[in-house]
């Protein structure tokens, strides 16, 4: 498993499978991680502490008043440090507290301050295992976004034969190194635009279109998570920003291109999934257009071409970075993909086609065409899988033009 680059915070709950949960910090400092441990009262009486400080090499959390330098407000340093929180072995007892919300123990605060991925190892007799309350909580739980691995099934410590068993180090290991996923990008600069732009007619009027930015804004967190440097340029959208990526706001199709701009010199990929307007009035009224009883017309100039531009720019030049565009048509899509392909001199166009099931602005899920000079491939799904599918495109393509240093 490959845990580098990775923090991986290990919650420690006081059942006799806890000793197993030091086979797992193992396994993570074995791939390259780094490993924080978090022990309940009760966890320590069945591992001393000690023996995780010395297979993490840190200090274990046990105590919510320790006054020391190295954990004084330690849940919430581990709670910012996390990655990912394993809550290995979790008890009945302590699948119920974390449902409550409770924060009495340094495992259960940890948790509730933590806005990273959580993965639940249950661990119990199989008695316990069955009963209805357990199996509430550990519904609503999932329900609230958190994972489970196990349990395993077969002989309990007290004898009992059945469902119950902590999951396997190794399994539980396999399910956080999934969860975590990919580092792929780790190091690249990553340029996104997303969203529609807003050309002004007057201060109360504007030209624009119905993109939501998701497909943007999925493609900018995706390569964030793969370990990518994200700067996302976004027009007006009501989404939030990403996690640990740099947005930048604009509103017209001429800001969009000036903070490309910015940032082109150091990009590695661009991936232009914004939906510029490619018209603007030629003039914007300083003040609102009163409405008239005839006819009016509106003359419109061209906003910049920023994907082209950027083609041009970089065209034949050993390691340019590399260039997706994004295609919205209504009718003769993958042509007039192609024909954008090698007009704007990008690498990868994803077209689709407007107003098809399950697929254009607005929705989750996306159905599009991967199309390139040398070959045509179609996914759907949501948004956030597509985003996963264009960036193990873009991979390969990229590590051969732009090599990292070293390899």
């Amino acid at each position: 498993m490959d845990f580098r680059s990775r923090t991986v915070v290990v919650c420690v709950g006081g059942g006799i499978a806890a000793y197993k949960a030091c086979e797992l910090v193992r396994l993570v400092v074995k791939g390259g991680g780094t490993a924080r441990v978090a022990m309940t009262p009760a966890a320590t009486r069945f591992v001393g502490p000690l023996t995780f400080q010395a297979l993490s090499g840190a200090p274990v959390l046990t105590d919510l008043l320790d006054t020391s330098s190295d954990l004084m407000y330690g849940h919430l340093a581990l709670a910012r440090a996390a990655d990912l929180v394993v809550v290995a072995p979790a008890t009945a007892d302590l699948l119920a507290r974390i449902r409550a919300g409770m924060a009495d123990d340094a495992v259960t605060t940890t948790v509730v301050a933590a806005t990273c991925p959580v993965l639940l190892a249950p661990a119990m007799n199989t008695r316990m295992w069955r009963n209805a309350a357990v199996q509430e909580n550990l519904a609503v739980l999932k329900g609230r976004g958190m994972h489970v691995v196990g349990p395993g099934a077969g002989e309990l410590a007290d004898g009992d034969v059945g469902e119950g068993r902590l999951a396997d180090p190794q399994e539980i290991a396999v399910a956080a190194a999934r969860i975590l996923g990919r580092r792929d990008l780790a190091g690249r600069k990553v340029l996104v635009t997303a969203g529609p732009t807003r050309e002004p007619i007057d201060p109360v009027r504007f030209i624009s279109n119905p993109s939501s930015g998701k497909m943007g804004y999925a493609v900018a967190a995706v390569a964030a998570r793969r370990g990518a440097d994200v700067t996302l340029v976004s027009g007006p959208t009501a989404l939030a920003d990403p996690a640990d990526v740099e947005t930048v706001r604009v509103e017209t199709a001429e800001e969009m291109a000036r903070a490309v701009e910015a940032f082109a010199g150091a990009m590695d990929l661009f991936v232009g999934a914004a939906a510029v307007s490619d018209y603007r009035p030629r003039t914007a009224a300083a003040r609102k257009i009163k409405k008239g009883e005839g006819e009016e017309t509106l003359v419109l100039a061209r906003t910049p071409d920023i994907l082209a531009g950027l083609g041009a720019r970089f065209a034949g030049k050993p390691g340019a970075p590399v260039l997706v565009g994004f295609a919205a048509e209504t009718e003769e899509v993958i042509a007039r993909a192609r024909e954008k392909l090698k007009g704007k001199r990008c690498d990868l166009v994803v077209a689709n086609k407007v107003g098809a099931p399950g697929a254009g602005f607005g929705g989750d899920t996306n159905r599009v065409a991967l199309v390139s000079a040398a070959e045509l491939a179609e996914i759907e799904g949501p948004k956030d899988r597509v985003a996963e599918a264009i960036l193990d495109w873009i991979l390969p393509v990229l590590d051969a033009r732009r090599p990292r240093a070293g390899a």
